[in-house]
């Protein structure tokens, strides 16, 4: 971690503190350079025999894992070598020699220098060592004068301190590091940076002009999610391969490498095999009853951030603070909603608008949470009296909508609306964990019978924009028909054939790329979830005055 903090002590400590790592082009050739020096070959010689050892450069050992309890420090050397009385490590890097007077880059100077001292604290003499730009083929010989010691001890010395801090670092402003860095998306720096700048107004956050940031995060996610409804299939491992049988034939082969998540409806089987392989690969599996409701998931061994659930948890039994986070997500729905009656209403009224936007400011300024939830109500009861003109009249087909109603549906409308909704809670739900919190304990819905609070809690803003969108496009394109539900004593649901149409339409929804009308940069729905939950973290950090939640114009 020495090498990562002094390139940036935020990288430091979103890796060490916080768990966090992903993996990059650079990271993976990385380790495809080191593939040789990462084999154990060879052994150090007792301090006391390298005194009698000849003048000529050899190599000791080649993946030497070594400890300093005097420094505090552990290291896994790439190479020891030695020439006469002393020891050499030798750090390979996979970029090129760099046009600085040392030849180096400070970071890869700090980590071999540490990497002496701890050879020194075990009895060695070390002057010296060399950094191997395998870019270039060069070897920069190091000297580890009192100037370069004293820096490393400093950076160290920091180091501890600044972990021990449970404060993050801020963002490097504006640096050209951030633009390889494998955890930009993660870190979000320009994002957090502007968000912090910003007046606590919301209102006024949102007019003021924001020039594009630099879109450091992918626009779109090459991994790609998996869905099983066959019923009596059974989900298995060949390979690299994920495949799915059924009645001993196979029906689906999905590479490993490009799945994002597993989920399976009613009776189907999953192999243990998989879910070990899947558990290693931080790929969760969600499972449906038949009838599409969200029922539960495995997942590997889960975030290591235990700061942000701690600060999650402490926050959530603040009353104070939890109305007004709650009152965010209530007033990004609002608006949400406003605006997609406003582009899809066959009669948008300018009353309803203005009430919406009324409600939509008052959400923000209640002074309890009862309050909250009779805004959130009244503005429901409003947007889904008016839900019927944004659908377009199908003859012969029985699509009308009198009001919500759940649990079950009584109509085609609410039975679309009902599953579309559960995907995308099973969706900010697996966002929720790879970010690091407990998707159990929100703000807005209180934790009760093992619902999952927070996941509701944030996928409010996303309902309109994505639930009840692709709701409407699914009937006013006639992608659905009668002969896609089924009723069963007063209550309808999807046939298997009408929930892949509606898989289909929602996996579509969320890889449709908007611009974001903060950060102005285009990213898929996808990548809005990931970036909010990730804001969301920022905003229980206390590092950005607020939570602003996606509201799209």
């Amino acid at each position: 971690m020495l090498n990562e903090y002094a390139y940036c002590p935020r990288l430091a400590y979103l890796e060490w503190v916080q768990g966090e790592f992903e993996e990059s082009a650079d990271t993976l050739d990385g380790s495809l350079r080191h593939r040789t020096v990462d084999l154990e070959t060879g052994s150090l010689p007792d301090p006391r025999e390298q005194s009698n050892a000849d003048a000529e450069l050899r190599v000791l050992a080649r993946s030497v894992l070594l400890s300093s309890e005097a420094h505090g420090l552990i290291a896994r050397m790439d190479l020891v070598e030695s020439a006469g009385d002393c020891v050499m490590p030798v750090d390979y890097k996979r970029g090129k020699t760099p046009d600085t007077p040392e030849r180096s880059w400070e970071p890869d100077r700090v980590q071999l220098c540490a990497q002496g001292l701890i050879l020194r604290d075990n009895g060695y003499k070390c002057h010296s060592g060399v950094i191997y730009y395998s870019g270039s083929k060069s070897r920069i010989e190091v000297d580890f004068d009192e100037a370069l010691v004293g820096r490393t001890l400093e950076l160290l010395a920091d180091l501890r301190s600044v972990c021990a801090s449970e404060v993050i670092p801020p963002p490097l402003a504006q640096s050209r590091k951030c633009e390889g860095c494998s955890l930009a998306g993660i870190c979000l720096p320009d994002e957090v940076t502007l968000l912090a700048k910003m007046k606590d107004d919301a209102d006024e956050r949102r007019k003021t002009p924001v020039k594009e940031l630099r879109r450091l995060v992918p626009s779109v996610c090459d991994l790609q999610p998996v869905y099983v409804l066959e019923q009596g299939a059974s989900v298995s491992k060949k390979g690299d391969l994920l495949q799915v049988k059924k009645d001993g034939s196979v029906i689906q082969k999905v590479r490993l490498l490009t799945t994002s998540q597993l989920n399976v409806f009613g009776n189907v089987q999953v192999s243990t095999q998989l879910l070990r392989e899947l558990g290693d690969r931080d790929v969760s599996v969600c499972y449906f009853t038949y009838g599409g409701w969200f029922a539960g998931m495995f997942s590997g061994m889960g975030h290591k951030n235990v700061e942000l659930r701690r600060k999650q948890f402490a926050l959530a039994e603040d009353p104070q603070w939890s109305l007004r986070q709650a009152s965010q997500f209530v007033a990004g729905k609002i608006r949400n909603s406003r605006t997609l009656l406003r582009r899809n209403s066959s009669d948008p009224r300018k009353a309803v608008l203005t009430e919406l936007s009324r409600l939509a400011s008052r959400a923000r300024v209640v002074e309890s949470m009862d309050s909250l939830l009779g805004v959130e109500g009244a503005a429901a009861r409003l947007y889904f009296s008016r839900f019927a003109t944004m659908l377009k009249p199908r003859i012969g087909e029985a699509f009308d909508f009198r009001n919500r109603n759940r649990r079950p549906p009584k109509d085609p409308i609410n039975a679309l609306l009902s599953f579309v909704y559960g995907l995308l809670v099973k969706d900010i739900n697996i966002t929720l964990l790879s970010v690091g919190f407990d998707p159990m304990m929100g703000f807005l819905h209180r934790p009760r019978y093992g619902k999952p609070a927070l996941a509701l809690d944030l996928a409010e803003e996303f309902r309109p924009i994505v639930g009840d969108s692709v709701v409407l496009t699914l009937v006013n394109g006639g992608e659905v028909s009668s002969k896609d539900f089924i009723e069963r004593g007063g209550a309808l649901a999807l046939t298997p054939h009408g929930r892949r149409k509606v898989i289909g339409a929602y996996e579509r929804r969320l890889s449709t790329e908007v611009r974001h009308p903060v950060f102005g940069y285009s990213v898929s729905y996808r990548r809005v979830m990931e970036i909010q939950a990730r804001l969301l973290a920022r905003r229980i950090a206390g590092e950005i005055p607020e939570y602003l939640p996606i509201v799209t114009r």
